[in-house]
């Protein structure tokens, strides 16, 4: 199971590379019916909720937090990680995920971030992928959360909280 994550995102890239016509010579044009599905695509892409998979704010994050009922996962490397994380957080980083999946609980809510949204996104994507239902991003990250001034932990922690 190790290298499953590798080749699922590997082939998600690819099936995304050819839909979007970013393939070359044959694999551009593709079948005849490639333009249905094309339109498919960009019509369900657009009729998801802007907030879909995503905590798009500090405020969102913190309510959610609040309710107690959250994992919260920082995908960034343990260096990362111990220089200053959000408190609660637990640290899974990007390329071990697929190694701690039965660690991850199916009866919360699942939160990623990491430092600039790249990471978690992929992680998101990948988790929903291995059949994770109630996980989502957090795209401001921990940047986003330390210019709020909300509190973290570890040597880089704002306003002198540490845990």
């Amino acid at each position: 199971m190790k290298h499953s994550l590798t080749r699922l995102l590997s082939g998600l890239d690819l099936a995304v590379l050819l839909l979007l016509g970013g393939g070359s010579g044959a694999a551009a044009a593709g079948p005849q019916g490639l333009p249905a599905v094309e339109g498919a695509v960009d019509e369900y892409l657009h009729s998801l909720p802007a907030d879909f998979h995503t905590l798009r704010t500090v405020p969102a994050l913190k309510s959610l937090m609040a309710g107690g009922n959250v994992l919260l996962i920082d995908v960034r490397q343990p260096g990362e990680y111990r220089a200053g994380h959000i408190r609660g957080a637990v640290n899974l980083p990007l390329r071990e995920l697929d190694d701690h999946l039965g660690a991850i609980p199916t009866d919360k809510e699942i939160v990623l971030y990491c430092s600039t949204g790249f990471r978690s996104a992929m992680g998101v994507m990948a988790l929903q992928l291995q059949g994770f239902r109630h996980v989502r991003g957090f795209p401001p990250s921990f940047a986003g959360w330390q210019a709020a001034g909300e509190a973290v932990s570890g040597p880089e922690a704002g306003n002198g909280a540490q845990a």
